[in-house]
């Protein structure tokens, strides 16, 4: 059975009785009963009956209830929106229920109904709370749906989906003619159709058609109108899900309608009630445009960058292989509200050992599909990167196991294949990519010297410590950059996974608005372990602080894969090491320590992964420091003996001889 109940569910009955409680406490008292809230709560425990089951014996009279709840609460707030969800209510249910009771008590509710117009007695105005808005309302239903969609156990339980429809239909509820009661019920509507093709129930198909009718006979002059006679036109002519199907109802490809994008304007549209409603479509429905596909690959690693003028939500699948229409596993991402730029490469041949290629299209009129052809793979993460919006995904193949091997010292001649670190000690550290931060038109934190800027002053270190790691740990080095050039952040971490890195250094200066702070720190990756390590990487991701806030929040799927102990083994004597050594020549060297924040530069990275705060350049004596040749000297001399520790604590045995170098200055 496709969603098995929970042993602590409650029946309908037992719903049915939740709902006359609450409707009993609110008669009981005057206080509640002039707040709408309160009215909604009851009427939403009612509805839950119907939704519950709406083929079932409790279903009419659950549906029946909420519509006389909707009819007192007219009489107190004399609002049209109400009196016609009242009528709507017991219209549905002489439809849907015609050989009800009900539907007879339906039908006396209608014609004994207060016609349009007739005074009300003693009409009182029923009040919202001030901290639970459409839109607050809204953005809860959205988490809720998010969270139900990134997980496979959760969608496999009804009441899941229906916790997700309720809250989206709390929308429409609240204010039945406001500006987000549209967008509520359609997605309601959608939620049902989704949750049809896994429960093959009649009672949802006709819920989602339902509701995709009441959308477009109650806005017609609605954005949602055309949304949902798109759906219902669609749906219509979908085929009912298969037996198959509903075992892996979550892998078979569904019709898409147009997918609702208020949650993107939520802010804006918060902020702007007065105005939605003249221009509610111009502000919530215009599109993003897709600009371009990029990639980076190697035979067991491939990062794919889909890249947007402005912010969307998303969200993705993966298809199994279906041999009978010669389809390969594929993934696919969903852009919602997005159109295809005109000159984007819709189809990108990859041909490596994971994937075939990948390919974008205009999937409806403004829903943009980006689908993957895979080979194989191990894993795979997609996470989204902003100012500008990029979509990242990483995909991973399975582990080779590396040849066994008596070699503990490599000779001179001898030539190793690169390993990761984690996963062949013996053969150590062999290969470490070092990325200068910044670079062309970001020129980085400003200097408190005129025409001091990091992008210049991190790559000059960058360079020194290149040499000195190749002189003295017989390592080869990869530069992310040898020029003064763009890279973006993203591009960093996929060259040190494709070059299959034992250990990634980023390099950077840090800056302050207080000019007296300095110090030397070094950071790994993780939750932020303070205001100010949130402030250096909103500076160094080139984002807000509220972004970073908001990255924390799935930082802890994204680092699954990250080398956090060895990270933080490597940072310790990296920058236990800067401050002994500098210390010895220069004065007042502060030890700010290690840190943890969510870089963007190190997200994905599949080997130990630091970034050095170098100085602080905004200081006016670090930043006198930190443009001299002989202190970044001994600033790389530090970090190279910090390394060494590192590589020595994990294999005593594991430096190498020289390598053939590579730089990525091209």
């Amino acid at each position: 059975m496709m969603f098995p109940r929970t042993s602590f569910a409650a029946t309908a009955s037992d719903k049915y009785i939740q709902a006359e409680a609450c409707y009993k406490k609110l008669r009981n008292s005057p206080k509640k009963q002039k707040y709408r809230d309160n009215w909604l709560a009851c009427i939403d425990k009612f509805q839950a009956v119907y939704r519950y089951d709406p083929s079932g014996p409790w279903a009419a009279a659950g549906l029946y209830k909420s519509g006389e709840l909707y009819q007192k609460l007219y009489g107190r707030s004399n609002k049209e929106s109400d009196r016609k969800e009242a009528l709507d209510i017991y219209e549905r249910i002489i439809k849907r229920y015609p050989k009800s009771a009900y539907k007879r008590k339906a039908e006396n509710a209608i014609r004994n109904f207060l016609p349009k117009g007739t005074p009300r007695v003693a009409s009182k105005k029923v009040r919202h709370s001030k901290s639970n808005t459409a839109s607050d309302k809204y953005i809860r239903a959205e988490a809720c749906y998010k969270k139900l969609r990134n997980s496979s156990k959760k969608q496999k339980y009804r009441d899941n989906w229906l916790a997700c429809i309720d809250k989206f239909q709390a929308v429409y509820r609240y204010d039945p003619s406001g500006p987000w009661a549209a967008a509520g019920l359609y997605k309601s509507g959608e939620l049902y159709q989704k949750l049809y093709r896994r429960s093959n129930k009649e009672s949802d198909r006709k819920e989602a058609l339902d509701i995709y009718e009441r959308i477009i006979k109650r806005y017609p002059k609605s954005a949602y109108k055309r949304k949902a006679v798109y759906a219902r036109r669609t749906f219509s002519q979908t085929k009912p899900p298969t037996i198959a199907s509903k075992k892996v109802g979550h892998e078979k490809k569904a019709v898409k309608a147009p997918v609702d994008g208020i949650a993107k304007e939520i802010k804006k549209l918060s902020s702007a009630q007065t105005t939605i409603k003249k221009n509610t479509k111009a502000s919530i429905y215009k599109n993003a445009t897709v600009q371009g596909l990029r990639f980076w690959s190697n035979p067991s690693y491939t990062r794919i960058v889909i890249d947007a003028d402005s912010e969307m939500s998303y969200s993705h699948r993966l298809l199994k292989k279906d041999p009978s229409i010669q389809k390969p596993q594929r993934l696919y991402v969903d852009l919602n509200n997005s159109m295809l730029g005109k000159d984007i490469k819709k189809a990108i041949p990859i041909n490596d050992n994971l994937l075939s290629g990948v390919r974008a299209g205009q999937h409806t009129l403004d829903l943009v599909r980006v689908v993957i052809d895979i080979k194989s793979f191990k894993t795979y993460k997609i996470f989204s990167l902003k100012n500008p919006f990029r979509i990242v995904i990483d995909v991973w193949g399975r582990s080779q196991k590396p040849a066994r091997t008596n070699i503990q010292i490599a000779k001179k001649d001898t030539k190793l294949p690169p390993g990761s670190l984690t996963k062949s000690l013996a053969l150590g550290v062999s290969r470490i990519v070092i990325d200068p931060g910044h670079g062309g038109r970001d020129y980085g934190a400003p200097g408190y010297l005129k025409g001091v800027h990091e992008k210049n002053v991190v790559l000059k270190i960058a360079k020194r410590l290149a040499k000195k790691i190749r002189e003295k740990l017989h390592c080869e080095v990869v530069l992310t950059r040898n020029r003064d050039r763009n890279l973006t952040l993203e591009e960093r971490t996929a060259i040190a996974n494709t070059e299959n890195a034992d250990l990634f250094i980023s390099i950077h200066t840090n800056a302050a608005k207080n000019r007296r702070a300095a110090g030397v720190e070094t950071f790994i990756l993780n939750f932020a372990t303070d205001d100010d390590a949130i402030l250096v990487a909103a500076r160094e991701n080139a984002t807000s602080t509220k972004n970073i806030s908001d990255l924390q929040t799935i930082l802890s799927d994204l680092m699954q894969n990250a080398k956090i102990n060895e990270s933080s083994r490597l940072a310790a004597h990296v920058q236990q090491s800067m401050h002994k050594h500098l210390r010895k020549y220069y004065s007042k060297i502060n030890n700010k320590g290690v840190k943890q924040a969510p870089f963007y530069v190190l997200l994905g990275a599949q080997m130990p992964s630091i970034l050095i705060e170098t100085a602080f350049i905004s200081n006016p004596r670090e930043c006198k420091r930190i443009i001299d040749a002989k202190y970044q000297d001994r600033m790389c001399e530090a970090i190279v003996t910090g390394i060494r520790k590192y590589i020595k604590e994990t294999n005593p045995t594991a430096l190498m001889k020289s390598r053939p170098q590579k730089d990525f200055g091209g």
